[in-house]
């Protein structure tokens, strides 16, 4: 056993790779009969599976065979290494097997852990195969779902227990699960570094589709900001990219920690996006005004559409591109804030950078929705800040109405809302045909319960409603949700929590097959009940009834004292030392029509409920428009709690300006993380287009200049999703993009080194910054020599002082920069991070410093870098030895520059200066 154990999980082989890549290199062109290599017969099952796993070679197939799914060859391998469970060599495969009931827990490890898996189920029931031709055979097998990261959809692997969870909050919560399709055309722009590349995502969980066609450099910055906002789950991809595409794609997939994080990538065939094919296939799938609205995409996301829909076909998910309502051109420059992936990351909108968690991020503190959907619309928000003033001032009515005290019926709502399913995934589940009848159910009931709330709010507090925004919701929610009640009036609640589609309508004559069936079903069981009479004359005993046994009915008990009355042709079922049960040949003949019966009225009701879903389904778009409004609810209401909070503020938003005034602005992060532990020190910021547009910081270590810096980020990206911000006064004029360059990382697995990191990030930002961006850069020019990152950082900052022209915030340690307030007087301004420096003997420099983290007008003379080499620990006579360096360095600059004063002094100016240092001494003059 041990070996056989071994044997299984104990293959080092490139399996997981090759599953998880999408290849698989086992191909059987013809399924064989017998085995070549044991010469042993292959069961009917083997071949089954065989034939099954030609057409998907590259899935994990769970091969239903009864109460379990079982697994075989290098599936079996990979389960037991991925599941943890036992697999063993058996006739000609290696197998292994879980229970039926844990299929959707199993389905949800393999995709996480990268896998395509597919779920082959018996397609017939015991009692038509009896009666059918196949009757001898083995059970037919057919494969009725595939599963990958972004098509988890369905109650094979969604069950009921697990839709109500309404932790919309909770770490590690992915709150959309796209597939992004990304194809660089060869036949589009092409010139010099630039390449017209064509995306297009979709979220088949939701139906939400994204698109976008940009030109982009060498780099592809444009694609992995678009990457970064969307954070994908799996990419498709064509069998050739271009080189520059395929190493930024590889890069951002090697980024992830583990294989849970990790992009899952698919190939499919370059023909699939060679635009011809492409539009056939398109034109194909729409019709009518459905392809009107999609032949006018441009030529690369027309390539990625066809591509998505041949793909989803397969997965039987293709219906969710038919929706054109829901494509969203995914327009980063006209509609919303820029904020590029580098700068999602630094300002750490969605993830810490220290865990990769959601906590102590900007979306932990302003998420407060209680509902899944409404945490993934204010995750949007986020990503997308408006540049609309009068959307965002909308926005920020609504909020404070809602946290004004005024509409506590409303509020109160939130309570209702924290119960709700999660209704967007739970409609397009059934718009799928992919639901059980209890998730249709909750669905149903939890509209209706909406619907019937958001009529009575309407009635009863729709006159005092000032906001715009919120009086659109209360009154339009009402007539979109008006319909599910005639559909969750037809069903029957018990049948549908049990899954019980034969006894699931109240109204059966609107299905006049499952009358006929159960009419059929009644029939028999008067006939039984009739030949119940016989039955008791013949073993002569007048009150005697059919008993069941382990499931077995209709069965006839006698007592075995009696036996001699029970007729030769009656067949004997089972029997203990008391009693025997048989069936007569009534009974068989009668019992075996009842199964068939019953197996035919499970098929004719599922038909029935096929229907009934698709004539619900007829009104999913206005359904949708429903849950979004609710969403978009929930959403203010998690924004009027982080306004309700103390120190917020409403912020003054305008158009005619390019602006950034706080008075007393907090970092709305580190003020929650630090809570009554420690003071935060407020700060204010005036950056003016027409006045003082650039900030030149300075500072010691740890003085607080980079948390200053993203703090004025965070509440500009705050006050343009229309949220309250954490400061006394906030005038804004809107931004078109925030770009920072923050950090001293490298990235090694990309062949960059950290300088080279930082000029790209840099000359990114100076190539797409315009006058209403706000360009944050923290220490730039310190990956590399003094000299040369002196020199850089002057040239960068006076590109924006002179070219751009732009708001810039400009962390440095570097004095020389300090020149450009004496030269921009009314444009540049010096400040620094206050502190006091105390004279201490004990010390090894004789300074002790108490940081103030405020901002005050000025140049710090010094960065004090041995202080914080002291409060890390650095060894004693390093620190010594590192502080007598400083000095003599300190020492040898301040002589050349004292020994250059007294030159100038002399010669008059610079040149001669110079002309003097070349001339040879002359000993006699």
């Amino acid at each position: 056993m041990e070996v056989d154990q071994a044997q299984s999980v104990g293959k080092e082989s490139n399996l997981s790779a090759r599953y998880a890549s999408g290849k698989n290199s086992w191909k059987p062109k013809v399924s064989p009969v017998v085995n070549k290599t044991t010469k042993t017969k292959y069961t009917p099952l083997e071949q089954q599976f065989m034939e099954i796993k030609e057409q998907y070679p590259d899935s994990v197939l769970f091969v239903e065979c009864g109460y379990k799914y079982r697994f075989f060859g290098d599936d079996a391998e990979v389960a037991a290494k991925v599941l943890k469970i036992f697999a063993h060599p058996d006739h000609n495969f290696m197998t292994a097997s879980i229970p039926t009931h844990r299929l959707f827990v199993h389905v949800r490890r393999l995709v996480s852990a990268g896998y395509k898996v597919g779920v082959v189920k018996q397609t017939e029931t015991a009692a038509l195969k009896a009666a059918g031709s196949n009757k001898a055979g083995p059970f037919g097998h057919k494969l009725s779902a595939l599963y990958t990261k972004s098509t988890l959809i369905g109650e094979d692997v969604d069950p009921l227990s697990g839709l109500g969870d309404t932790d919309a909050a909770s770490p590690g919560v992915q709150p959309n699960n796209y597939l992004m399709c990304v194809y660089d055309s060869p036949e589009g722009l092409s010139k010099g570094n630039k390449r017209e590349v064509g995306m297009l995502a979709v979220d088949p969980g939701t139906g939400d589709v994204l698109y976008d066609c940009f030109v982009d450099s060498d780099t592809r910055a444009e694609l992995e900001k678009r990457i970064t906002h969307i954070q994908p789950v799996e990419m498709l991809l064509p069998d050739s990219l271009t080189d520059k595409t395929e190493k930024l794609i590889s890069d951002i997939v090697a980024l992830s920690s583990t294989d849970d994080d990790r992009i899952r990538l698919e190939r499919i065939g370059d023909e699939n996006f060679m635009y011809s094919q492409a539009f056939e296939t398109v034109s194909d799938f729409y019709s009518g005004n459905s392809l009107q609205s999609v032949v006018n995409l441009p030529k690369p996301v027309i390539c990625c559409l066809s591509a998505i829909i041949v793909y989803l076909k397969d997965f039987h998910l293709q219906n969710a591109l038919q929706l054109t309502g829901n494509f969203n051109e995914f327009s980063l420059k006209s509609k919303f804030l820029q904020l590029g992936g580098s700068t999602v990351r630094n300002l750490e909108l969605f993830q810490n950078l220290t865990d990769g968690r959601q906590r102590a991020t900007l979306f932990w503190v302003i998420n407060h929705t209680v509902t899944k959907f409404g945490c993934r619309l204010l995750r949007s928000w986020l990503a997308n800040p408006l540049m609309d003033v009068s959307v965002i001032r909308e926005r920020q009515e609504a909020v404070e109405e809602l946290g004004s005290g005024t509409l506590s019926a409303i509020v109160k709502l939130r309570d209702i809302l924290a119960k709700l399913p999660d209704l967007e995934k739970g409609l397009c589940s059934i718009y799928y045909k992919k639901c059980s009848t209890g998730e249709f159910y909750l669905v149903c009931k939890a509209l209706e319960k909406m619907f019937k709330e958001m009529k009575s709010l309407s009635s009863s507090v729709g006159d005092q409603v000032k906001s715009a925004l919120i009086r659109t919701i209360l009154t339009e929610v009402p007539g979109l949700l008006g319909e599910v009640k005639s559909f969750s009036g037809l069903i029957n609640e018990k049948a549908a929590r049990e899954n019980d589609k034969p006894n699931l309508f109240s109204d059966e004559s609107r299905f006049p097959k499952i009358v006929s069936r159960k009419k059929e079903l009644t029939d028999v069981q008067l006939e039984l009940k009739d030949h119940l009479r016989d039955v008791r004359r013949t073993v002569r005993q007048p009150a005697l009834n059919y008993v069941t046994v382990l499931q077995t009915e209709f069965l006839v008990e006698v007592r075995n004292t009696q036996l001699k009355l029970v007729p030769h042709d009656w067949t004997k079922i089972s029997s203990t030392k008391a009693v025997s049960r048989f069936h007569t040949p009534v009974i068989v003949e009668k019992y075996k029509l009842m199964n068939q019966l019953r197996e035919q009225l499970v098929l004719d009701a599922t038909d029935a409920w096929r229907d009934f879903l698709q004539e619900f389904s007829e009104h999913y778009l206005q359904f949708k428009r429903g849950i979004q409004h609710l969403a978009t609810l929930d959403s203010l209401l998690s924004l009027s709690t982080v306004a309700l909070q103390n120190g917020y503020c409403r912020p003054e938003v305008v158009d005619d300006a390019v602006c950034v005034e706080i008075d007393q602005g907090r970092h709305p992060v580190i003020d929650i993380l630090k809570a009554d532990h420690e003071q935060f020190v407020p700060n204010d910021t005036q950056l003016q287009a027409s006045a003082e547009r650039v900030m030149i910081i300075t500072g010691p270590n740890m003085g607080g200049k980079s948390s200053y810096i993203r703090q004025v980020a965070l509440i500009s990206i705050m006050a343009q999703i229309g949220s309250f911000v954490r400061a006394d006064r906030v005038k804004l004029g809107v931004l078109d993009a925030i770009y920072t360059r923050m950090g001293a990382a490298d990235e090694i697995f990309k062949g960059r080194s950290t300088f080279m990191v930082e000029l790209e990030e840099a000359s990114d930002i100076m190539a797409h910054a315009t006058e209403r961006s706000l360009v944050i850069m923290d220490e730039l020019g310190r990956g590399t020599s003094t000299h040369d990152g002196v020199a850089i950082a002057y040239a960068t900052l006076n590109f924006f002082i002179k070219e751009v022209r732009n708001l810039t915030l400009f962390v440095t340690h570097y004095p020389m920069l300090s020149e450009f307030e004496s030269m921009y007087p009314d444009i540049v301004g010096n400040y620094h991070m206050s502190f006091l420096l105390h004279e201490d003997d004990d010390e090894d420099d004789g300074n002790v410093i108490t940081f103030l983290y405020q901002l005050v007008r000025g140049v710090a003379a010094k960065s004090y870098g041995l202080n914080v080499a002291r409060l890390a620990d650095i060894a004693t006579d390093v620190i010594k030895l590192a502080t007598q360096k400083s000095s003599e360095f300190e020492q040898n600059v301040l002589h050349k520059r004292n020994t250059m004063q007294l030159l100038l002094s002399c010669f008059g100016n610079e040149s001669d200066v110079l002309q003097a240092v070349k001339t040879p001494c002359n000993t006699d003059a």
